[in-house]
């Protein structure tokens, strides 16, 4: 029998007299060839491959393909990924647990042992999604959100509680600690993971995938990861690989310095917009050039953060000095940066100075370019430079819309607090949020932050009453600092108080704004705006009532609560006046890089000591919470909010054949780019929609409503969700926007789960007709989850997103593409067919199946759709209806 590459590559690694294993990329080069200028990111991926090639999931064929990468930059293969540890939030989180925890009933019914069911891959989850800024602008703030978010999420906060506690390799992080990737950069990731097997302790690179897209800003530490759905995360927790085409990687040059007065924020709205007009969707993106000699973590943090906005799996720094200094600053201790600096100088996975690894494209920026910026009005890509603001607001189609109905107004209103009467315009800041972990993980740009506050405040200017003021640190460590540079106060004294440690503006937690305001915004029909340091803006995320929405850095959310207002150029007019009356401008309190500098000296490793020795800790109210110590969770019948899903009630310990579909109803037919927000549900929840209903036949007020994203672990209010978006647009009702459709036969206009619900009952299977991109945007598991219990059996797309797709199967769903040149158009359906797909016990991957279509004349046609179950893997996941099914039979084994 041959020796494997995995065998061969295996060597030692002595650091600081500890022995380390590893499987060495240097010595499978000797057989691989030269692999030495292929990009760092794939160089992880080539050892992920060597560390579990087993001859099925990865084979040799496949580690030789992604060596072979170097020869055009690309490589069309499909290869099984096994991330070192999975990273969640809460609102992902719960249906993943709640899954577990449904798993386990299914293998106590099936007579196993429900020991079995346990991540095999450490899982942390961050409850950071949770806080709503209800109260802002006083010092009890912070309090009295925190006391609202454990009364409203309190049946969650027990159920993970007892998570917590149930299952081996499962952590949670309590609320009002900090956002999950502020959390893991500061404290959970590693660079270089390593634990003991078969007796030796093996060293490897720590990657991970997490359940939100802004995973990726771990890449600055030089760890890969990315975010997936909440499937294929529950997936590589129990020991799935995670499916995944080789990428293109794109390189990315930064050579220079910022200058005085630029910031972080402004870079990576730069790079975003390069980025998305350079096309990196579904690529990586790897950085290299000496400009990151100078270039410090945090900043490096602030631009993988935002691969999401510009489009790429991840954004990818290697590990360098910089790195271990971070680490340091950090408190890692000594061996695990010692180990650092070994394992990717072993390794070539260390940056050196002039490197030039080979890149399927790439682009430069030389930072000295970069200008003072904003994005919006409503996408993250779409950079504004600050003295072109004014312009762009008038120019956003939104106000363009209100100016052709009504003539510019201001509206008059009484401030509650002070009963003093102001004008709201159009163009006021209503919401000025320093929040979300793209920012608040960078002591520069919150020094920057601190100390413009301080000199406004010195020279008398004051928030303008209009704008709900607030601030959401990603993590205790920032609360610790600024107070550490005598800055707390001045933040306080504009209206900037401590909100709660979590992602809140940045997610739509934005809270309501004064009653009064509100009022005013409606009755003007009055275009407003938020400046927040998130990093997203779409439309209607934010508040309801707020149109446009701007991306900035943290000194510029204080910058814009002074002015009160966008339509004010800040290069060139003045933000207020001083106590003498006298204009005062941006650059007159715009912090010099020398005050910043010195702010953050102020950083100390004691800090992250402090604040990390007991981050599983959790406040007192958190501890007192009362849970079970059983193996299995205690359902309570009359929970809105954890329920035991029903996937698994019918699951024999063998799987039944695969069953053909006949007669199946179209239950929607939909157009290009239909996302996962579209299928999933999402935000607030509307009285009158079938999961309002749902609420109120059961008790809870309409004020206690919370969030679809709250309620995910209860799937009565998920599939009732499903489809329901306001936006969507199903082609069976024409000019109708909502979750509507037809029941056929009959023309009965009715709510699309309610009509699922009538076919149900009648024992009709479920098809849904799309076109091209189905299922783009986020990975989101309940756009796979509620259309299974809908009913949903088939989704016949021109094209779909590939994470989407990959869920679909997971949920025992087969998505089939029509033949190339047709379309739903091209045949004429109008929702009224019945659809047959046959021999499906025959499927192949990438094969053809036979679709059936029999119009209301009765009269046939055929087609032969393709089948895109693309790997062995996805086929054996669908043989056995879903990818936790297959998991559970392979536990009863």
């Amino acid at each position: 029998m041959s020796t494997t590459l995995r065998q061969l590559s295996q060597d030692m690694l002595s650091v600081h007299e500890q022995k380390y294993h590893y499987y060495s990329l240097t010595r499978a080069a000797d057989k691989l060839g030269d692999i030495s200028r292929l990009p760092k990111s794939m160089k992880v991926l080539l050892e992920n491959l060597l560390r579990w090639q087993d001859g099925d999931s990865v084979t040799e064929e496949d580690i030789a393909a992604l060596a072979g990468w170097l020869k055009n930059a690309h490589a069309d293969r499909e290869i099984a990924y096994r991330p070192a540890r999975v990273l969640m939030q809460d609102f992902t989180g719960v249906p993943a647990v709640v899954d577990l925890a449904a798993m386990r009933e299914a293998v106590k019914r099936l007579g196993g042992d429900v020991a079995k069911v346990n991540p095999l891959s450490p899982v942390d989850l961050v409850i950071d999604h949770s806080v709503t800024v209800d109260h802002f602008g006083d010092e009890d703030a912070f309090e009295e959100n925190v006391r609202l978010e454990m009364e409203r999420n309190h049946e969650r906060y027990v159920f993970l509680r007892w998570g917590q506690k149930a299952f081996n390799r499962f952590s949670v992080v309590p609320p009002g600690t900090g956002i999950c990737h502020q959390v893991n950069l500061e404290y959970l990731g590693q660079a270089v993971w390593h634990e003991e097997q078969a007796g030796q302790e093996v060293a490897y690179p720590d990657t991970l995938v997490g359940t939100d897209s802004h995973t990726t800003m771990i890449n600055a530490l030089g760890v890969l990861g990315w975010g997936v759905g909440g499937i294929e995360a529950e997936a590589a927790m129990l020991g799935q690989p995670v499916s995944m085409l080789i990428p293109d990687v794109v390189g990315f040059k930064l050579t220079g310095k910022l200058n005085p007065g630029i910031t972080a924020t402004d870079l990576v709205l730069t790079v975003t917009q390069m980025l998305r007009k350079h096309g990196v969707v579904g690529k990586f993106v790897e950085f290299y050039g000496d400009g990151l000699d100078d270039l410090p973590l945090a900043d490096r943090a602030t631009i993988a953060n935002m691969a999401p906005e510009y489009g790429a799996t991840c954004g990818f720094f290697p590990i360098d000095a910089v790195t271990l200094g971070y680490m340091k600053l950090t408190g890692r201790s000594t061996q695990q940066v010692a180990l650092v600096e070994a394992y990717a100088r072993a390794q070539g996975l260390w940056r050196n100075t002039g490197d030039e690894p080979v890149f399927t494209s790439t682009l430069a920026l030389d930072m000295g370019a970069v200008e003072s910026s904003l994005a919006g009005p409503k996408r993250p890509q779409d950079r504004v430079a600050l003295g072109d603001v004014p312009a762009a607001f008038r120019a956003s189609n939104e106000l363009e819309v209100n100016q052709s109905l009504k003539a510019h107004q201001a509206v008059s209103y009484q401030d509650r607090r002070t009963s003093q009467r102001y004008q709201l315009e159009d163009g006021a800041v209503v919401i000025a949020a320093i929040t979300s972990c793209t920012n608040t993980s960078n002591p520069s740009v919150l020094m920057a932050a601190g100390l413009l506050a301080k000199k406004a405040v010195s020279l008398g200017l004051k928030r303008q009453p209009w704008v709900k003021a607030s601030l959401a640190p990603g993590s205790k460590v920032v609360s610790d600092y600024l107070a550490a540079a005598r800055l707390t106060p001045y933040l306080d004294k504009l209206g900037f108080n401590l909100v709660g440690y979590g992602c809140t503006t940045c997610i739509g937690n934005s809270g309501p704004l004064p009653e009064e305001i509100e009022t005013a915004i409606k009755q003007g029909d009055l275009t407003v705006g938020a400046v927040l340091s998130g990093n997203r803006n779409f439309e209607g995320r934010i508040h309801p009532l707020v149109k446009t929405n701007w991306l900035a850095s943290p000194p510029l959310v204080v910058a814009y609560a002074l002015a009160g207002n966008m339509t004010l150029n800040l290069q060139t007019d003045p933000i207020g006046e001083d106590t003498a009356g006298n204009p005062v401008y941006l650059k007159d309190i715009w912090p010099s890089p020398e005050e910043i500098a010195e702010a953050v000296q102020m950083v100390s490793t004691d800090m992250f000591h402090k604040e990390y020795a007991e981050v599983f800790e959790g406040t007192p109210e958190w501890q007192q919470i009362k849970v079970s110590e059983a193996a299995t969770y205690d359902w309570d019948g009359d929970s809105t909010y954890i329920r035991l899903s029903p996937f698994f009630d019918d699951m024999e310990k063998e799987p039944e054949p695969v069953r053909d579909i006949h007669g199946a109803r179209i239950l929607a037919m939909l157009g290009d780019s239909v996302t996962t927000d579209h299928i999933s549900p999402a935000g607030s929840i509307k009285a009158d929609s079938p999961a309002g209903r749902y609420l109120l036949d059961h008790g809870v007020e309409r004020t206690d409503f919370n969030s679809y994203g709250s309620r995910r672990g209860n799937h009565e209010v998920m599939m009732r969700g499903t489809f329901a978006n306001i936006r969507i647009r199903n082609e069976m009702v024409p000019g109708v926007e909502g979750g509507m459709t037809r029941y056929i036969p009959g023309n009965e206009q009715m709510a699309i789960y309610d009509a699922a619900m009538r076919y149900q009952k009648a024992g009709i299977p479920l098809a849904v007709i799309a076109g091209k991109e189905y299922g783009s945007g986020s990975s989101r598991d309940w756009a796979a989850k509620g259309p299974r219990l809908q009913g949903v059996r088939v989704v016949i797309a021109e094209s779909f997103e590939r994470i989407h797709r990959s869920n679909l199967i997971g949920m025992g769903i087969l998505p089939l593409e029509f033949p190339s040149g047709v379309t739903r158009k091209t045949l004429g359906l109008t929702g009224d067919e019945q659809i047959d797909v046959q021999d499906l016990n025959q499927l192949t991957p990438g094969g053809v199946v036979k679709v059936t279509l029999t119009r209301m004349d009765g009269s046939q046609e055929e087609l032969e759709a393709r089948c895109r179950i693309d790997t062995g893997n996805e086929l054996t996941y669908y043989q056995n209806d879903g990818i936790l099914h297959y998991v559970i039979r392979n536990m009863l084994q």
